[in-house]
């Protein structure tokens, strides 16, 4: 049996178990009669019963009422829980796609038009429930991103009460295809565990993708989603193809990425230069498409004489798509104008420090010495009388005379028959005479 028959008997399994056939009685009076309303009620529908396909489309079918009016053209009131999605139709059907993670609920009766003011019949109720096993152990922020219209990556982080060595398994669907599919390319970043798969077919831009992640084993409760193709799609970066000075403006000619249309597609261009901060300009107006299927933007104010480095990206715009605000990946750079003199630039960083720490040296030598002359150094006094007193013998004579801010010191040796005059002014250096 093979992945798509596995699937089927899962669900119906599941829709055996499933909360069934109910009967919402219309509310009674104190005497415990129904209570009348005008017009002409009709019986409930039968054999309401509801089934899986694919992945996530929940079908749900009856059969018409016994006992209705023969005069009655019958039409089938319906909503789901909480009375979201009503809908009157003639068809004994109805289907719903939608992420099969939680209970979900459909209420049927029966009416003779399609007239909402009309009170339909008695309503019966039909559930599914969510697939069995501990919630904990499915898979969370389940995500998907359609890459250029090309690809789809999915990915997702373990469950709580998982094992560190679970093997995923991601199943996928959409309507060109004949079966359920197993994606083969499974990765890891990080936390997150991902699978890729090829999607490329103009005629899903209207539709979805219904995907169920799920481990080999069967130990953690199952997963899905439903993704629509109008919203999640990530283009990839533009081609820069010519940059051109026109008309004291800056003319960025480059080509949309494949499989999209410029229409579909807004872009956002990123200039670096020499004289100021990168800055973005959002592309608000195309200013040329030529028939190579490129276009041009002009960016006002953007000087030659400096060097310019340009980037650009793109989103889906809501002409085509949902805003879904995913930008592309930054295109490749390209330059153009004058490049600066690096080696001019670096001369001049080097100078700059030496100059600064010559002058702060010359400034510390002469406040040194600007420092000795406004306070002279003054003389020891106990070197001055060790000088006199304590090198003296027999034959040595040492006079001290203050003579009116001179220090005069007299020496003389009876031996030699030699006199010494010393004379010392506070400031200056001691100036000796022989007499």
């Amino acid at each position: 049996m093979g992945v798509e028959g596995n699937l089927k008997v899962f669900w119906s399994l599941r829709a055996v178990k499933s909360e069934g056939l109910g009967l919402l009685w219309p509310q009674r009076n104190k005497l415990g009669n129904p209570e009348e309303h005008p017009g002409e009620t009709q019986p409930p529908v039968t054999n309401l019963s509801v089934s899986v396909e694919n992945l996530c489309t929940i079908i749900w079918t009856w059969n018409p009422p016994e006992g209705a009016s023969p005069n009655c053209s019958l039409s089938y009131f319906s909503h789901f829980g909480n009375k979201q999605d009503k809908k009157i139709a003639p068809e004994t059907h109805r289907s719903k796609e939608v992420p099969l993670n939680e209970r979900i609920c459909l209420q049927v009766g029966s009416q003779c038009s399609t007239n909402e003011s009309e009170k339909p019949s008695i309503l019966v109720e039909k559930c599914i429930s969510p697939p069995e096993g501990d919630p904990e152990s499915a898979v969370t922020e389940l995500q998907c991103i359609w890459h250029n219209l090309s690809y789809m990556k999915c990915s997702w982080l373990p469950g709580n009460n998982t094992s560190p060595d679970t093997n995923y398994t991601l199943y996928y669907w959409h309507s060109s295809l004949g079966k359920i599919l197993q994606c083969e390319n499974i990765y890891s970043e990080g936390q997150r565990i991902g699978c890729s798969f090829n999607l490329k077919d103009s005629s899903l831009e209207q539709g979805s993708v219904q995907i169920m992640v799920k481990d080999n084993a069967g130990k953690i409760r199952p997963s899905f989603n439903v993704v629509p193709l109008s919203s999640y799609v990530k283009p990839d970066p533009p081609d820069i193809k010519n940059l051109s000075f026109k008309n004291d403006g800056l003319y960025v000619e480059w080509k949309n990425p494949e499989n999209f249309e410029s229409k579909c597609l807004l872009y956002q261009l990123e200039i670096n230069n020499s004289h100021v901060v990168s800055e973005i300009f959002p592309v608000k107006e195309i200013k040329c498409q030529s028939s190579e299927d490129r276009i041009c933007f002009m960016v006002p104010s953007i000087l030659p004489d400096t060097l310019n480095t340009v980037r650009i990206r793109a989103r889906t715009s809501k002409f085509c798509y949902e805003d879904n605000n995913l930008w592309s990946n930054w295109s490749r750079a390209m330059s153009i104008g004058k490049k600066t003199n690096s080696t001019l630039y670096i001369t001049v960083l080097l100078i700059i420090p030496v100059i600064i720490a010559v002058a702060i040296i010359a400034l510390l030598l002469y406040l040194k010495r600007l420092k000795i002359i406004i306070f002279p150094p003054i003389p020891d006094p106990g070197k001055i009388f060790k000088e006199m007193f304590g090198d003296q013998n027999d034959d040595t004579l040492l006079v001290w005379i203050d003579a009116g801010g001179w220090e005069l010191y007299e020496y003389s040796n009876s031996n030699c028959n030699q006199f010494l005059k010393a004379y010392y002014v506070p400031g200056s250096e001691l100036a000796l005479e022989e007499v």
